[in-house]
């Protein structure tokens, strides 16, 4: 890779208007572009400063996945653009792409199945490698955690005293991914727990290695069920019901809970009260996706809900998600097989990019304890957060 240290005439392909345009803007970020330091670019292929000019992250991303660049730690280098806030002032914002975002819902039932197909279905041998051995695919709680395993076993711990889970309640988990959760909560506080997921090759691996006479897995859109809860979860996959949305799921899970139950919301979630999908998420990773912010996602839940509890440790995804990374790099040579380079590129950029985010305090890990605000509010929750 060719490197040029400080004060080094550039490269004829970096003095094009867009390079001039890129560079002087990441400079503000401190990235040079053939440096030697690890958040430095290296950039192959000067079609990249037009694509990020015209494309945004989009642009950035893809150019990531064919090659035009490369980055030692990309994570580091995409977290100065973000605390330097060149993601927000710099580049063309995807107008046309939030416009069809606010305008239409692109969470209907008919749709809520792609993110399924495109993203959880890809293939359980990933998962299985990147993910502990419950394959559970959400933030993970460090705090006296110093493995992976350790931090998805706390989390899921966190959300059964949280809800004060006793033996004998029936209790709903909405988005079951592998089962891990359910499984974990069926054997270790002795109930009884219905999943629902919409991917298939999740459905079929819950069924196939958790079975437990206390658990029920059903392939099926939230929006469809039915039934009595004591108590209700849902576990990274609100991410998926779109801000169109939000007052018929508060209301379809108020329903469903009885009149002192607990519902715990564990999302992700920004400070930021602009409703705005990152593109190339959206393409590449959680088709029709939206990360909720605080006022739609208290507009949503306000007429049904009262929120006893509110905890954010969006700094635990970063170390997840630094974690999934290791895991999957580790295994691409039992991978590549399936996967092809391009496939890697994509993952990499998806896993380092997201964990810069919550590192740059972009994003942030919700947990929401909710009762329901017609009722009285029951007795406190037991809640051992730390």
């Amino acid at each position: 890779m060719p490197q040029v240290s400080a004060g080094t005439k550039p490269p004829r392909e970096d003095r094009s208007p867009w390079a001039r345009y890129v560079l002087q803007r990441l400079q503000q970020a401190d990235i040079r572009p053939h440096g030697r330091r690890p958040w430095d670019w290296q950039v192959h292929d000067p079609r990249l400063y037009r694509q990020i000019v015209l494309r945004g992250n989009l642009g950035l991303g893809e150019a990531y996945m064919d090659d035009w660049f490369d980055c030692q730690q990309l994570d580091q280098s995409l977290e100065r653009i973000l605390r330097t806030h060149l993601d927000e002032n710099t580049f063309i914002p995807p107008l046309v792409f939030n416009l069809r975002n606010r305008l239409f819902n692109l969470q209907t039932r008919h749709r809520a199945w792609q993110v399924g197909r495109q993203h959880y279905d890809i293939g359980n041998d990933l998962y299985q490698i990147m993910l502990d051995e419950r394959m559970i695919y959400s933030c993970g709680y460090w705090k006296n955690a110093s493995t992976l395993a350790q931090a998805q076993e706390n989390k899921l711990r966190l959300v059964a005293e949280k809800l004060n889970l006793q033996p004998g309640m029936q209790v709903l988990d909405i988005g079951c991914g592998w089962g891990g959760a359910a499984d974990f909560m069926a054997r270790e506080y002795g109930v009884t727990v219905d999943g629902i997921t919409i991917s298939r090759q999740q459905y079929e691996w819950a069924r196939q290695h958790y079975q437990h006479p206390r658990l029920r897995y059903r392939l099926m859109d939230y929006r469809d069920l039915n039934g009595t809860y004591d108590a209700i979860y849902s576990i990274g996959m609100f991410e998926h019901v779109g801000p169109k949305n939000y007052v018929a799921f508060f209301r379809k899970v108020c329903g469903l809970l009885t009149a002192n139950g607990l519902f715990l919301l564990h999302t992700i979630g920004k400070a930021s009260p602009v409703l705005a999908a990152d593109p190339w998420i959206n393409r590449y990773i959680f088709p029709n996706g939206m990360i909720p912010t605080q006022k739609a996602l208290v507009q949503g839940l306000q007429a049904f809900f009262r929120i006893e509890d509110w905890h954010n440790f969006g700094p635990h995804y970063d170390r997840t998600l630094m974690q999934w990374h290791h895991n999957a790099e580790q295994a691409r040579w039992q991978l590549g097989k399936k996967y092809d380079r391009r496939f890697f590129r994509m993952w990499r950029y998806y896993l380092l990019s997201s964990a810069a985010s919550f590192r740059a305090r972009k994003l942030e890990l919700w947990q929401l304890l909710l009762s329901q605000a017609r009722h009285s509010p029951p007795q406190p929750p037991v809640i051992r957060a730390g």
